[in-house]
C-alpha cells in the first residue's frame, strides 16, 4: 500500500469510528464538526485538483482524458467536466452547456 492509500485508510478508519459513536447527539455532533472541516478543504482541493488536470491536458501532447482519470483515480466524465470548466450539478448549469 503507497502512503496516500494509507492515509486515506487512516481517515476512512477515524470516520468509522465517528459512526460508532453511540450517542446519537454526540455521534451528530461529532460528524457536524467533520463536515465543517471538510468544507473549509474542498475549494482548496478542487483547485488543486483542476490545476493539475489542466496541466496534463496543456502537455504536448495533451494527456488523455482516460489516462487522467486512470492517474487520478476519478472518473473520465469528472475529468472531462473540469477540462469544460464545468461545476456543481447538471441542475445548476445553464440551458445548452453540455
Amino acid at each position: 500500500m503507497d502512503d496516500a492509500s494509507e492515509e486515506v485508510q487512516r481517515v476512512s478508519d477515524a470516520l468509522e469510528e465517528v459512526d460508532k459513536i453511540a450517542d446519537v447527539e454526540e455521534r451528530v455532533r461529532a460528524r457536524n464538526q467533520v463536515l465543517a472541516l471538510q468544507a473549509k478543504r474542498t475549494k482548496t482541493w478542487h483547485e488543486e485538483r483542476r490545476q493539475l488536470v489542466l496541466e496534463l491536458r496543456a502537455e504536448e501532447p495533451p494527456v488523455s482524458i482516460r489516462a487522467i482519470a486512470a492517474r487520478l483515480a476519478m472518473s473520465p466524465g469528472v475529468v472531462q467536466d473540469i477540462v469544460r470548466g464545468h461545476t456543481g450539478s447538471w441542475a445548476n448549469r445553464k440551458k445548452g452547456e453540455d
